[in-house]
């Protein structure tokens, strides 16, 4: 359905170690970098998610209220490295890795909240 997702973030650099480092845990790299964009994808090189600074130049990065980026992970380790990951590198928890039974039996997943606030997601449908 989606070609690609983009996010506003208030600062490039720390974003993009940030990014780095998360995805990585779930089989994804930078695939793509200009002075005020980094993208995102695998090794078909085609970046399906973007950080950039916030396209209304005059406003902060914020994270839309509401919204969400969940990520495919391929396993539960992926998701709990996903989860350890991304607070060793200032993200904030927002739902440690399990399983939520009020989605699925078999939906495994981790919530936190990037350095802007975006709230980021790894989920997986496999079993242990």
């Amino acid at each position: 359905m989606f070609d690609h997702i983009s996010i506003g973030v208030s600062d490039m650099a720390r974003s993009r170690a940030f990014y780095d480092a998360v995805l990585a845990t779930l089989g994804f790299k930078r695939v793509m970098t200009f002075d005020a964009f980094a993208g995102y994808g695998t090794d078909d090189g085609y970046p399906r998610f973007c950080i950039n600074p916030p396209l209304d130049k005059t406003k902060k990065a914020a994270p839309g209220p509401g919204t969400h980026i969940c990520f495919q992970a391929p396993d539960r380790k992926s998701v709990q490295a996903f989860h350890a990951a991304a607070l060793a590198n200032g993200a904030k928890d927002d739902g440690p890795p399990g399983v939520r039974e009020n989605y699925d039996p078999k939906y495994f997943a981790a919530f936190v909240l990037d350095p802007d606030g975006h709230k980021i997601e790894a989920v997986t449908y496999r079993p242990e």
